[in-house]
């Protein structure tokens, strides 16, 4: 099953026998809360889901976004009418970030039918609606680890002996700037992959054939192992394993990324442009 659907699909499916759950999860970094937005104006039928409250833990010493609690988010997902085999759709404000977050979180706790709406909300062309849905209760119950993961030392080793990608912008990637965490630089090893080259400039993901050039050039493929993935706090990072999922190259997120990474000054720091 692809991973991403247009909205033309969603219209198709949602209209049919077995709608999808449908889920908005509109979320800026150091942006303004999602929710005011989703009131103003969503598709209809969608359930809107906090980031920051709903699809993380408290930040602390595993980043600023770590992952939250399979119980709590389960719980959240079954308010907001997710079953163990219901499909479901995520979109956001368009970046496509955080829709992706929430379709990882999905597939790493097991559920087999999750998609982000290609392009998110900018790409929907059917009316808004104000209305605050109420689903039925659904009965998804979270099993971790469907997903893998990498931890500080997983991340580390693969940057030596696989291929690590660093999602941010580049600037954040040398080390230039740092406008969140405690130093700039990336993991020593890691190959800078901005999110910003995955997608067009509609903020739809590229062809799969494109992305596979894409993360070819960058090293994919060459190694036994999949690829790592980390960006500032596993948010991003989330984004680049799905665009390397369209591409079909098998990828695994380090979760607490450069916010856990750069938090512990025992852990190195590489500066400057990408070497290769």
């Amino acid at each position: 099953m692809k991973p991403i659907i247009t909205a033309t699909e969603y219209a198709s499916e949602s209209a049919g026998p077995r709608p999808p759950v449908l889920l908005d999860v509109r979320w800026q970094l150091g942006g303004p809360h999602g929710r005011p937005d989703y009131e103003a104006g969503h598709l209809p039928g969608a359930v809107f889901v906090d980031l920051d409250a709903e699809l993380a833990g408290p930040a602390g010493s595993g980043g600023r976004h770590p992952l939250p609690d399979p119980e709590a988010f389960g719980a959240v997902m079954r308010r907001a009418g997710v079953g163990q085999d219901t499909p479901v759709v995520v979109y956001d404000g368009g970046q496509g970030w955080a829709a992706a977050r929430a379709w990882w979180l999905l597939r790493w706790t097991g559920h087999p039918d999750v998609r982000v709406l290609d392009g998110g909300l900018a790409a929907w062309t059917g009316g808004l609606t104000t209305e605050i849905p109420h689903p039925a209760e659904g009965d998804f119950r979270p099993k971790p680890g469907a997903l893998p993961t990498l931890d500080a030392d997983g991340a580390a080793a693969l940057a030596r002996t696989g291929l690590l990608l660093d999602a941010r912008a580049a600037e954040r990637y040398r080390g230039d700037v740092e406008p969140i965490d405690r130093v700039g630089g990336h993991i020593p090893g890691a190959v800078s992959a901005p999110t910003t080259q995955n997608v067009t400039e509609d903020g739809r993901y590229l062809p799969a054939e494109r992305l596979t050039e894409r993360f070819t050039a960058l090293g994919a493929g060459k190694g036994d192992g999949p690829v790592g993935v980390y960006c500032g706090s596993g948010v991003s990072g989330a984004h680049e394993v799905l665009a390397l999922e369209i591409a079909g190259i098998p990828a695994v997120l380090y979760p607490g990324s450069w916010s856990e990474w750069s938090a512990d000054p025992a852990r190195p720091v590489a500066t400057g442009p990408d070497p290769r």
